[in-house]
């Protein structure tokens, strides 16, 4: 089991950037898949992207794609979620969740299991 904390989150005009980190203690952080996902308020969870054990594969979703980076440093036990273009409805609380996995990340991408959760952090893209 891995215990997972989210950073970052701030204040963005539309058009800025923001880098979200989501930080795991534990062991065996290399051998999870990780999930971003965000909260907007009245609005239910959605997923944002995902990343494979290994960092070889990704998934996005068409809200983000093209825009949002995601990453992952296994040696920091760290996954990344670079933010760029931002709009004002990307303003959610954004969650990273963690799977024991080794399949991709489309396949983590519809997974209803995830093993941890981290608390959040919120994102306010404000005009």
């Amino acid at each position: 089991q891995v215990q997972l904390e989210e950073s970052g989150g701030g204040l963005v005009r539309p058009g800025g950037s923001l880098r979200l980190s989501c930080a795991a203690s534990g062991r065996a952080f290399a051998s999870y898949g990780v999930a971003w996902f965000r909260r907007a308020p009245g609005k239910e969870r959605e997923f944002v992207t995902a990343i494979n054990w290994i960092g070889s594969t990704t998934h996005y979703a068409d809200s983000v794609k093209g825009r949002f980076t995601i990453s992952r440093d296994n040696s920091k036990s760290t996954v990344y979620l670079q933010m760029n273009n931002l709009k004002p409805e990307d303003t959610a609380v954004y969650y990273c969740a963690a799977v024991q996995s080794l399949t991709t990340a489309s396949n983590i991408a519809t997974t209803a299991r995830f093993d941890d959760w981290g608390q959040g952090t919120q994102v306010t893209v404000f005009t």
